[in-house]
């Protein structure tokens, strides 16, 4: 009776915020065993010890069910949710179609997203904002321009609204899950977020199709995944895992860049001295041939970004079950046991920063990142499975910001942040609330 009387409460608690469910020694020790969630799990906080996980023994992880479940409904089994030589096989073809090479192509996409963010802007004239929910505007043309250019089957503000609903409901489904429920369990959401789900895999399975037809290929994500074959058998990938990836891509980068995007325009509205210093590298900047800073030489506000990433990590939670018996350190960890790298946590972790919960860029100059263990900043994950789009992701933040930071003054709504959860990613709770002013004179 007593464990019947806390599901309730486990569910709670992961409906709202898993993070608020960790121990509190995930922010202090190394290695912490515990029960969460109703099941033996061991959080690795220790960089050596992370290292130790994700890269010298990940061929003995597999993803947890709770998290799987939760996605592929409309991510399938794309490179997030699957493992074993399906993922090998799926990451060794998508890998190229990432590199920074290929990425440059893409900048001219994204500074014109930007540009049209900031057209909107300057017609409304001073405004309150949800600032995240801009961001996600501009992010998903991003996507979009990126993915699919020149294809104009995609509803845009539909297909948005559509990834909301799915994503909204998945912290029903993880809870459910761990509680031991049929994956056909009913929960609040689960009707529309099915019906989301096919929505997207039809959008983009017809996208698929009509590309094939016409083909044409082209330069964009769409067109390299097409063309793309992996090196040691020389297929392609079929029709329905690129629905997954393509929608995977989707999912990780839109939502997660915009998150990181509002929480940087927040973090400078709070320090103005910082916010000088990113405007006056921009102004300094080599002009790109397209016009704008070159992004290259913005090392100051990748800086930035970088420590937005550490405070506010979108995906604050790396979470594998091992298959096999491993050992970290001196703990022996048996096959079958919940494995968990609170990102949130290493980031903040009292052991490895210094003041962690103070906003300081200059913690990621060249030498203090240089002193600095490799695994005490993950905010892409580490090892194989490190994310294959964060080259990407630091692109687009740059390029939004180079656009949008010297036209508008962005102040805060409020004193307070908004609260952080966990929602899949980690979400500002109830929006980002500023208000945005033209500058005087704004560059162009």
């Amino acid at each position: 009776m007593a464990e019947a009387a806390g599901f309730p409460r486990l569910i709670r608690t992961v409906v709202r915020n898993l993070i608020e469910a960790w121990p509190a020694e995930v922010y202090r020790d190394g290695i912490v065993e515990a029960r969460f969630i109703g099941r033996r799990t061991v959080f690795v906080s220790d960089p050596a010890l992370i290292r130790s996980l994700l890269v010298d023994q990940a061929a003995a992880l597999g993803r947890e069910e709770f998290l799987t479940r939760s996605l592929s409904q409309a991510l399938g089994r794309g490179i997030l949710t699957s493992d074993g030589e399906r993922w090998r096989h799926q990451r060794r073809i998508a890998a190229p179609v990432f590199r920074h090479d290929r990425l440059r192509a893409f900048v001219p996409a994204m500074s014109a997203a930007g540009a049209e963010t900031r057209a909107r802007w300057l017609a409304r004239g001073p405004a309150s904002v949800d600032m995240l929910a801009e961001m996600m505007r501009t992010t998903f043309d991003i996507i979009v321009a990126t993915m699919m250019a020149g294809d104009h089957g995609v509803d845009v503000a539909r297909f948005g609204r559509a990834m909301n609903a799915y994503l909204d409901q998945t912290t029903w489904k993880m809870a459910l899950s761990l509680l031991g429920a049929p994956a056909w369990a009913p929960h609040p959401g689960c009707v529309r977020g099915a019906a989301a789900a096919r929505y997207l895999r039809g959008t983009i399975a017809r996208g698929i199709a009509d590309r094939r037809r016409s083909g044409r290929c082209g330069d964009d994500l769409l067109g390299l995944m097409l063309q793309a074959r992996d090196p040691e058998t020389g297929e392609g990938m079929p029709d329905d895992s690129l629905v997954d990836n393509l929608l995977t891509f989707i999912a990780a980068g839109h939502e997660t860049t915009a998150i990181v995007l509002a929480w940087t325009f927040w973090l400078l509205a709070e320090h103005p001295e910082i916010e000088a210093r990113v405007l006056a590298e921009m102004a300094g900047a080599p002009v790109a041939p397209g016009g704008g800073p070159n992004l290259e030489a913005l090392a100051y506000t990748r800086q930035v970004v970088m420590e937005v990433m550490r405070l506010y990590p979108p995906a604050p939670l790396i979470v594998r079950k091992t298959l096999s018996e491993i050992r970290l350190g001196g703990a022996r960890i048996p096959a079958g046991r919940s494995v968990h790298v609170p990102v949130y946590a290493v980031h903040r972790h009292a052991r490895l920063w210094s003041q962690p919960e103070r906003f300081d860029p200059d913690r990621f100059g060249p030498a203090e990142s240089g002193a600095r263990d490799r695994y005490a900043y993950i905010p892409f994950g580490a090892g194989p499975r490190v994310c294959i789009g964060m080259g990407f992701a630091m692109t687009e933040c740059l390029a939004i910001l180079a656009e949008l930071l010297p036209a508008f003054r962005v102040t805060r709504a409020a004193a307070a942040r908004p609260e952080t959860r966990f929602k899949v990613t980690l979400r500002p709770h109830g929006g980002v609330g500023m208000t945005v002013s033209p500058r005087r004179h704004p560059e162009p």
